[in-house]
Parts: structure tokens; sequence; C-alpha cells
């Protein structure tokens, strides 16, 4: 039989196994409670921000993305049939014209062991390496008109050159002014001409 003591402790563990269930439910209720006051206040600021949520401008930002590389890559299409009617020979391939074009714009950049890669690769392919001499000459001559700040000056310059290794930058020509005709400056002025005096009447004849 079980005595006195035996049903007091086991009465005691329910207890206390009863009270420590009741604290762990009320915590996880009121952890539950300030969870959603959280998610709710964060919700009520970010509508009075406006600040779009991350997956719309996300969403929106993709078809910008989309529309730049798609202009990106039609400008190149057009650069290629650009080159291959205006140069005659290896030079106007479309791999001469993507390779030789970065090689001559890795040089400008003084980026000389990039630009000795791609040479490499250039060679490989059988382009002309004279090429490559004549545009990065034709792009020292235009040195002065390419921003470093602007990537699309300096890339319109190397085409340019690449399609014509010959051409040269427009200088205008000052007009010469005409000179002014020079003044004695110790000229003293003319007198203005007196004016002649008038003929006096002749004498009526005597009657």
């Amino acid at each position: 039989m079980r005595t006195v003591s035996g049903y007091i402790g086991e009465f005691m563990r329910q207890r206390v196994f009863e009270l420590r269930n009741a604290v762990l439910r009320q915590s996880a209720a009121t952890l539950a409670v300030s969870s959603l006051v959280i998610l709710i206040g964060i919700g009520a600021a970010s509508a009075q921000s406006g600040t779009p949520a991350p997956d719309q401008s996300k969403a929106a930002a993709q078809p910008a993305d989309a529309a730049k590389d798609a202009a990106q890559n039609q400008r190149r299409t057009d650069e290629f049939a650009e080159a291959a009617q205006v140069i005659s020979g290896p030079a106007g391939n479309p791999e001469c014209v993507w390779l030789g074009r970065r090689v001559v714009r890795l040089m400008w950049r003084d980026d000389l062991d990039t630009a000795f890669r791609h040479l490499d690769l250039y060679d490989r392919f059988g382009c002309p390496g004279g090429h490559i001499q004549a545009a990065f000459r034709c792009l020292t001559r235009f040195g002065g008109q390419i921003d470093p700040k602007v990537a699309e000056t300096l890339d319109s310059r190397v085409h340019a050159c690449w399609i014509n290794p010959a051409s040269q930058p427009q200088q205008a020509a000052a007009a010469p002014s005409q000179p002014a005709a020079p003044t004695a400056g110790n000229a003293q002025p003319q007198p203005a001409a007196s004016p002649s005096p008038a003929a006096s009447p002749s004498p009526a004849p005597p009657k």
C-alpha cells in the first residue's frame, strides 16, 4: 500500500507538470501575439511610407533591363553588319571586329596584359594584326574627344576607327580676321573749305 507521503509526492509532481504546461502555453500565446503586433506595425509603416515591396521593385526593374539588353544586342548586330559592308577582308568578320575592338579598347586603358590575351585569340582566328595597329593609331588622333567618364564615347570612337582607320579629326578652320585700315594718330583734321564769296551785282547802265 502506498504511504501518505507517496500520494503527496505524486500529487505534487502532477501539480508541477500542470503548472509548467500552463506557463509554457501562456508564453507561447504571448509570443504569438507579440509577433503578430510587430508584423502589423511593419506593414502599416511600409504602407504609409509608400515603399514598394522588394518583389514589386524587382519586377518593375526587369522590363527596363530587358529593353536595355535588347537595344544593346541590336546595336552590336548593326555594327557587325556595317563592318562587313565597309571592310573588305578578314578584318570585317564578326569575330575579328569583336576581338579587335576589345584589344584596341584595352590598350587605350593601359590594360596590356588582358589586351595581349585577347590578341592571342585574335591571331588564332586568322584576323589581321595590322588592322589593330591602324585602328589604335587612329584612336590616338581622337584622344582629346574621348571622355574617360563616359564609356560610350570610347566605344563609339573605337568602332569608328575600326571601320575607317584613316579618319582624321575635324578641325574648325578659323576665318582670318580682316585687318583694320591703319589710321595716322598724329594727323591733324583738315579745315573745312570756306564758302566762295557771292558775286557782286553789276552797275546799271546810265540813261
